[in-house]
């Protein structure tokens, strides 16, 4: 069976924002099934909760399963670490890109919003997941250098660090991420 691919966007975000258009474009390209969830966003819609209904869906249409690697941005690693973990889902791989868990202090909005995503048994992931990749940077405008770190110690099976890539967004020049391609 083919791997199929789940592309997820982080707080406030979109599927059609960041690097993740260019990433589908380049999976679909290769004829490969390619899944860019609209998760619900704004401080009245996005939570746990909210965001856990919307690949409830994926989950019960056999989408996600061992032949499964997910791209996440931001908020969204800490999030389908939570999500898998509880729902024991397995996944072939995991890259996270500026991942954190348990990380207040960006705005009160972003605080909100994020809050719920995050676990305490984080590292549980590790039992669904034995591939887990996780880029950050030394200079992420939004969340603290220690953060990302910890959130990669914690869980990361492979870590790569890119110098003054800021949020690895749109807003520091990521449209596109050549280095992704390599976990196809």
């Amino acid at each position: 069976m083919k791997n199929n691919y789940i592309l997820m966007h982080g707080s406030f975000g979109s599927p059609f924002s960041n690097w993740i258009p260019w990433l589908r474009a380049k999976i679909e390209k290769k004829e490969l099934d390619v899944y860019t969830p609209d998760l619900p966003t704004g401080v009245k819609y996005q939570n746990y909760t909210n965001w856990s209904n919307v690949m409830d869906g994926y989950v019960s249409a056999g989408i996600i399963n061992e032949n499964t690697i997910i791209f996440a941005h931001s908020a969204a690693p800490s999030f389908i670490c939570k999500y898998l973990a509880e729902r024991k889902i397995k996944v072939k791989r995991i890259v996270s890109i500026c991942g954190f868990n348990n990380y207040l202090g960006i705005n009160e909005d972003y605080d909100t919003v994020n809050r719920t995503m995050y676990s305490d048994t984080i590292e549980d992931i590790k039992k669904y997941c034995d591939d887990i990749v996780c880029y950050y940077t030394e200079n992420d405008p939004y969340v603290k250098l220690e953060a990302e770190k910890s959130f990669a110690d914690s869980i990361a099976t492979k870590t790569v660090v890119i110098k003054d890539g800021g949020h690895l967004n749109a807003e520091s020049g990521y449209t596109e991420f050549e280095e992704l391609l390599d976990y196809l």
